[in-house]
């Protein structure tokens, strides 16, 4: 019987395994299809015989890329940064003092203030975008990074997140800054942010890839080639006269470079705040 359930355990731990190579070949089949088709010519790509590999591995898909007049990629790299960094922060800062805020303040109407914040999810993007972009409009904001920063500064998501884990927050740390002498304010910045850094981590990467993936906000307020993020930049590769295959997928692996990057240093803490953050609660 012993044999049998041995032999059962390792035929087990071969299907988990078996299943883990193909789960992890069907997420890494996009990078490849991007990295493959973005060195390759423009006839190995349409061709109907396919290869694993082009015939020949063209790197100056990627400095042709950089040098096209048409598309300012190095350009568009540099705001996609600015605007995936300011964001993140001015999400993380705005959404950690109103989650705990909600947490920590006493306030009548505290519950009421948080239902109305999580009644924001449920209003469509389209209902808010025309006002969004008068707004900006009337303000000059238009083609600036103003107009693409600010209005997506505040998230009710991840207000609510903040929120969610605050309330698990030792009390007997903050009682030990107010007998020190700390008010709310350094508090705050002194006690809780520091021990709070997977939160802010999981948090942060995910407002970072929503940033740095944005298309339709930056498409209608970067109106300029100079406010053009990657993703509006990707989108001129392909036009109603003509599809540039190869520039478009080497363009498109650069910009998912950063991401990737992001993910892989941050990838352990987004589990740990989600999961300290009480979302099931």
């Amino acid at each position: 019987m012993r044999r049998s359930d041995d032999a059962l355990v390792r035929a087990g731990r071969a299907l988990r395994l078996m299943l883990l190579i193909v789960l992890a070949a069907l997420f890494l089949l996009p990078f490849y299809l991007l990295v493959r088709n973005g060195l390759a010519a423009e006839e190995d790509i349409t061709s109907p015989e396919w290869t694993f590999f082009p015939s020949e591995v063209h790197w100056s898909n990627v400095r042709e890329l950089f040098v096209d007049p048409d598309v300012p990629m190095a350009h568009a790299l540099l705001n996609s940064s600015l605007i995936a960094v300011a964001t993140t922060l001015g999400t993380l800062l705005l959404a950690s003092l109103a989650g705990y805020g909600l947490a920590r303040i006493p306030y009548r109407h505290a519950d009421a203030v948080l239902y109305a914040v999580l009644g924001t999810l449920l209003v469509p993007a389209a209902v808010t975008f025309v006002p969004s972009f008068v707004l900006v409009s009337s303000l000059g904001w238009v083609s600036s990074l103003r107009g693409l920063i600010v209005p997506t500064l505040f998230s009710a998501f991840a207000c609510f997140v903040f929120r969610q884990y605050f309330l698990g927050f030792p009390r007997e740390l903050e009682d030990a800054a107010q007998v020190d002498g700390l008010g709310p304010w350094r508090t705050y910045w002194l006690v809780v942010v520091p021990n709070s850094r997977p939160v802010f981590a999981a948090v942060g990467t995910i407002v970072f890839i929503g940033a740095w993936n944005s298309f339709l906000w930056p498409l209608v307020i970067g109106q300029d080639r100079d406010a053009w993020t990657v993703q509006v930049a990707l989108s001129t590769f392909t036009t109603a006269q003509s599809v540039n295959l190869h520039e478009l997928f080497a363009a498109a692996a650069v910009s998912v470079l950063p991401l990737l990057v992001v993910f892989l240093v941050l990838q352990r803490y987004i589990v740990a705040g989600v999961e300290r953050s009480g979302i099931d609660d």
